[in-house]
């Protein structure tokens, strides 16, 4: 999944000294009364970039300004700021300092301490990516932290989208631009529906300025399920279209063809010479398959069990996959190693409709028709096309399914490079049905214990997302997590035995069979029985904040399909059955039910989850939805000593 994130550096702070002193009137009292909930306040966030012609090239620096107030004794405490650069995009130079009071005046305090490192996210195993830390020192209430850095961009495909937004509130944000007369760029503003970010252009000594500004920014919010951060914070995505040199217009981005024609630099002479090795291997695993669709099945197995994900981050490497007998001979790499490999075994297997696709993952909001750019992908994977079918093969996601794409590139775009011509792929969101969590139960109740034996089975997604938790997890370990997964009642379930199968079969559902006891759970009340048969009481808890402010998205479809079946006690009738409970809307699909079939009561519950993202405005239907859904979970069945 890290494609490119050395082009999708998101959020970057920018440009000139001009705005250093211009809140010096403004006391530390006024913004601790403005934002009373916050230790520190951004003052300015500006970043600017000059673009010119140099010696027939296009030359491309941007400076990054950030300054910070302290506005509480926690602030102080937050004394570390930290900016990357790599090979693509170069550090020039930077300055960082302190500004602290000193008997009334401005005094700043030169950072003398810093660190540098390879940037780690968590998801990298190698990165070129440099992370430089400055330290500022005598910091203090009212004090500020400013940072400033030139950093120069070596690809002019790979400019940076600017971020009106922070964690911390910020006064002033502005994204400044000045190029020569020759060069034309483009820019999308994306969140930005009352139009509040002020845009001037203006041309002066041969130069065309750009200036976008935003002020009063609030602060993010962080909300559960929410998208991506792009999805909502105001934001501007900037690339240049041409420049001229001597009279020739020479093209850089604007639409998806030049796009694609820049990818297809990366990938052009990939795999060109055959691996005898990996041929034998294509040889062995394909041999016994007879359909062209079970060859490339086999192959697409073979890489997601024996090629380990490991990803990278160095330069150019971070856009070009590595030759697909490197791989093989190493056993492991990164997304688009991956999707080397899998075309390329497929060739080698004489299909040569298997082909290497750029793609966004969820995390980005963009279509190809809205911004034509490298910031639309940050992956890349294989494509089948089956006639007139296009099956999505990633190789990073090891418990998906064939024929289904991964959970993190549903509903997007991919660019599906087709042996020298390109086409643009809509991406299906798999539908609820796919990924069905199905359980059989089976109860009794003996002495005032309920107990019961079940079969719990995922499919599609939920396969995965499961078996991804409870990882190579063994003994006790093991036997606790599949407690958690296979729950019932209350905290006096008791788990006796469990067994699992399918654990390694893509084709097939996982599944827990079990059986457990239940104490505490059954009411005895005189001559009558109490048993709230919903032992699971899927989504209950999921009820969407009053105040949200963002979208809400959910990792994929799910359907919850149980059946419990309660034998009924000997000596005793069914004295109460509580009603069904049915409603289909847009977000939901539900439907209980309870049935008598002679000494049984049958508990049958469907719920089907419809969208995977939706807007604010849907939360209240949503929550209307759980509210719906937990007063049937609350309903018993009485059961009555016979007379």
């Amino acid at each position: 999944m890290n494609w490119s994130k050395s082009l999708n550096n998101l959020v970057m702070v920018g440009s000139v000294l001009c705005c250093i002193d211009a809140y010096s009137q403004n006391t530390i009292k006024e913004y601790k009364v403005k934002y009373p909930d916050y230790n520190e306040l951004i003052l300015n966030d500006i970043q600017s970039y000059k673009i010119s012609i140099e010696d027939d090239k296009l030359k491309i620096f941007q400076d990054n300004l950030s300054e910070t107030m302290i506005l509480s004794d926690i602030g102080i405490h937050n004394n570390k700021e930290s900016f990357t650069h790599s090979d693509l995009v170069k550090l020039v130079d930077y300055e960082a300092y302190s500004v602290v009071n000193d008997k009334g005046k401005e005094k700043k305090i030169k950072v003398t301490q810093t660190n540098e490192k390879f940037h780690d996210d968590g998801s990298v195993f190698h990165s070129a990516i440099k992370e430089k830390q400055v330290i500022f020192p005598n910091l203090e209430t009212g004090a500020k932290k400013v940072l400033n850095y030139t950093t120069e961009f070596v690809d002019p495909h790979l400019l940076h989208k600017f971020v009106f937004g922070s964690g911390l509130p910020i006064e002033n944000s502005s994204l400044e631009i000045t190029t020569d007369k020759n060069i034309t760029i483009g820019y999308k503003i994306f969140n930005d529906p009352e139009n509040k970010i002020e845009f001037t252009k203006t041309e002066k000594k041969g130069k065309i300025h750009y200036k976008w500004t935003l002020k009063d920014i609030k602060p993010l919010k962080s909300e559960e399920f929410a998208p991506g951060f792009l999805y909502f914070v105001p934001h501007i995505d900037v690339y240049i279209k041409d420049y001229t040199v001597d009279g020739k217009k020479i093209d850089v981005l604007d639409d998806v063809a030049k796009l694609y024609a820049y990818y297809r630099g990366f990938v052009g002479n990939l795999n060109k010479t055959e691996d005898p090795a990996l041929k034998a291997l294509v040889e062995k695993i394909t041999a016994d398959k007879t359909t062209e669709s079970e060859k490339v099945k086999s192959i697409y197995y073979w890489v997601k069990d024996n090629i380990k994900y490991v990803a990278f981050e160095q330069g150019y490497e971070g856009f070009i996959p590595r030759e697909a007998k490197l791989v093989y001979e190493r056993k492991f790499g990164d997304c688009k190693d991956m999707a080397s490999i899998i075309t390329a075994m497929s060739r080698l297997a004489n299909i040569n409709n298997v082909y290497i696709t750029w793609i966004g993952t969820r995390e980005i909001p963009y279509s190809y028709s809205e911004l034509a750019t490298p910031a639309v992908d940050d992956h890349m994977i294989a494509t089948y096309k089956r006639g007139n079918e296009y099956i999505f093969l990633d190789g990073t996601d090891k418990e998906t399914e064939f024929g289904s794409p991964s959970s993190f590139i549903q509903g997007k775009e991919a660019l599906v490079d087709e042996n020298g011509t390109f086409k643009v792929i809509n991406v299906p969101v798999v539908a609820s049905a796919k990924n069905e969590v199905r359980e059989t139960l089976k109860l009794k109740i003996d002495n005032d214990v309920l107990s019961g034996n079940g079969t719990l089975s995922f499919y599609g997604y939920n396969k995965g997302h499961y078996l991804m938790q409870i990882g190579d997890a063994t003994g006790k370990t093991r036997f606790e997590m599949i407690k958690s997964l296979v729950l019932k009642g209350n905290n006096k379930f008791n788990l006796k035995e469990y067994t699992e199968a399918n654990i390694t079969d893509k084709d097939k559902p996982y599944e827990v069979n079990y059986n457990f006891e239940l104490e505490n759970y059954v009411l005895k009340a005189d001559d009558e029985i109490y048993v709230n048969l919903n032992l699971d009481k899927a989504f209950e808890s999921l009820i969407l904040e009053e105040d949200r402010k963002y979208k809400i998205e959910l990792d994929f479809l799910t359907y919850n399909n149980a059946n419990y079946e309660l034998e009924i006690p000997k000596g005793y009738t069914v004295s109460y059955l509580p009603k069904n409970t049915a409603f289909n809307n847009d977000l939901m699909d539900v439907e209980i039910t309870y049935e008598q079939k002679e000494n049984k009561i049958i508990l049958n519950t469907k719920i089907k989850i419809k969208k995977i993202l939706f807007e604010k405005n849907e939360k209240d239907l949503w929550n209307q939805s759980i509210k719906n859904l937990k007063k049937a979970y609350n309903e018993s069945i009485i059961l009555k000593i016979k007379k």
